[in-house]
């Protein structure tokens, strides 16, 4: 049985990467993908993997502006020659999904989400990119207007889909009309160790990207002068987040941290996630140290934090929202026991991951095999 992995991008190392270098794991394949920067991959499992680009490689800026280039995504993914290959496993919260396979192969694909920025979130999208109006937003729409039509084609190509959360299962159902099994994505729970003595801080580490809410967090903490708040992480946001920081001694903004500085100020006493998220591996990782989550109350992060247990749900997407779901939060916070967290958080251990996704590859193949000589 010869194998291939196809990702739809490999230009910074995320959630999705996490799950590619898993299935690394149990698979050391050759890897296709639309763009490759090689030095997010030092000190990786997939190192000196075998990469293959598309055409989309060579074109200008493409590793910092690959995005620009989102119309050719999907004849960029579809010129990958795969025919060589018996199973194609795909890792897609794009176009890696729609890569071309023949009636002699098998194609399971692991969704991270369906393409946000053409769906549900469409709207939230063109609004956050000022492209309601004008020339240029037209362009884009119909850019956009155009992968629809193509993605719900591609998931025509898909054999068998796996999600990372019920939430994207629901998702692919409502847009695809296919069944999606529930596969939760893995979280390196052994890097992090329970850590009993709290500081008297709130984290949140994330990408400063409009949907992670980040500038929610840091206007409700601005607001709270008496709490201090910690923020991690880097991205297109940053000036609009250090504006709303500025002159709010409360807030401290770190950028970008190396894993043993996240693991470190993981000793906070909660961890601040606002984002709807498709899974979120973050809060995981903070309760991977015993830290208990003040998570939004809708996406993945139901999922993964129990409410009164292993952290607080609040119920609306705002300011407001947030700050009660602190309040609430600091009302029982002598409850949240450490160990109880930690132990929520090894449900989705990697050894988990990769156990039962070999498992259900194997299956899959099996029927497939079987399939064929009765025909």
């Amino acid at each position: 049985m010869k194998i291939a992995l196809v990702h739809d991008w490999l230009v910074n190392m995320g959630g999705a990467e996490k799950v590619l270098q898993a299935i690394y794991e149990v698979y050391s394949v050759p890897i296709y993908t639309l763009v490759l920067d090689r030095s997010i991959l030092k000190n990786t499992n997939i190192e000196n993997a075998e990469i293959h680009t598309s055409f989309i490689q060579n074109m200008p800026l493409a590793k910092k502006k690959y995005r620009y280039y989102l119309s050719f995504f999907p004849l960029a993914i579809e010129q990958f020659d795969l025919s060589e290959y018996d199973l194609i496993i795909s890792s897609s919260h794009c176009v890696a999904k729609g890569i071309l396979t023949g009636v002699d192969q098998l194609h399971i694909s692991y969704i991270h989400t369906p393409i946000r920025y053409a769906w549900d979130m469409y709207y939230e999208y063109i609004r956050d990119m000022n492209f309601e109006r004008g020339l240029r937003g037209l362009v884009f729409k119909r850019v956009l207007h155009n992968i629809r039509l193509w993605d719900v084609v591609a998931s025509n190509r898909v054999d068998y889909f796996l999600s990372n959360s019920k939430f994207v299962a629901s998702r692919i159902n409502k847009i695809y009309r296919r069944e999606a099994t529930v596969l939760y994505p893995p979280v390196d729970t052994d890097k992090f160790n329970v850590i009993e003595k709290k500081e008297d801080y709130f984290i949140t580490v994330s990408r400063l990207v409009p949907y992670k809410r980040i500038d929610l967090i840091v206007a409700a903490f601005a607001a709270m002068p008496d709490k201090r708040l910690v923020v991690i992480g880097d991205g297109p946001e940053m000036e609009k987040i250090k504006s709303i920081a500025r002159r709010h001694t409360n807030i401290e903004i770190l950028g970008y941290q190396p894993d043993g500085m996240v693991k470190k100020y993981m000793e906070a006493r909660a961890f601040v996630f606002a984002a709807k998220e498709d899974f979120g591996i973050v809060p995981v990782e903070a309760q991977a140290c015993g830290t208990p989550v003040i998570a939004y109350g809708k996406g993945g992060a139901t999922e993964t934090v129990i409410d009164g247990k292993t952290g607080v749900l609040f119920a609306q997407q705002t300011i407001e929202g947030l700050r009660e779901g602190i309040e609430r939060f600091l009302k029982i916070e002598s409850s949240f026991d450490p160990t109880i967290i930690r132990k929520n958080a090894e449900r989705f251990s990697k050894e988990r991951f990769k156990e039962e996704f070999k498992k259900f590859v194997e299956e899959k193949w099996e029927d497939f095999k079987s399939r064929k000589i009765a025909t």
